[in-house]
């Protein structure tokens, strides 16, 4: 009797993953509104620029900086999506409705594993990250042709990187 009721209370203390799968989407949504007040910022600069037939010194630099900025954001919301949807479906229980949902064949959240999600996580995360090297390559300035060289590499990198995390998980 004491084996089932350590065993019973055992198994309940997964519920406590429903905090980190609450605090999750809640972050998630913070992320996607901070990015959509981003884009908005942005959007607000450029009608108030051509309406005032303005045209600011590295105009075009800052407008592709606040979109990709609020891309990053977009994508890292999406990260919190993937883990809050992957812990509650590991710990706690499958979700019926997108198994329910068979035209769409939702897989993107269907998670069997551990290994799945981290997979899938990481690759989002992999993206967060390209996305903020070329955030930063093009608010950059080169000057000399070694720098353009550096720069020319770094892309060359980044692609192959990419290429490879690519063929990750997949069966040949």
């Amino acid at each position: 009797m004491l084996e089932k009721m350590f065993e019973g209370g055992l198994w309940g203390s997964r519920l406590m993953v429903l905090m980190a799968v609450v605090f999750g989407i809640i972050g998630a949504v913070a992320l996607f509104i901070v990015a959509s007040f981003d884009i908005y910022d942005t959007a607000k600069l450029v009608i108030n620029t051509y309406i005032n037939h303005a045209h600011p010194e590295h105009f075009h630099e800052h407008v592709v900086g606040g979109i990709i900025g609020a891309v990053d954001l977009y994508l890292i919301g999406v990260v919190m999506l993937l883990f809050s949807f992957g812990l509650y479906e590991l710990f706690i229980s499958d979700i019926d409705i997108a198994r329910e949902d068979e035209v769409r064949e939702n897989k993107i959240l269907s998670i069997q594993n551990l290994d799945q999600l981290k997979d899938k996580i990481s690759k989002v995360i992999v993206m967060v990250l390209v996305v903020g090297f070329f955030k930063k390559v093009g608010l950059a300035s080169y000057t000399t042709p070694l720098e353009l060289l550096y720069l020319a590499l770094s892309i060359t990198a980044v692609a192959v990187g990419l290429y490879f995390l690519s063929k990750v998980g997949h069966k040949h």
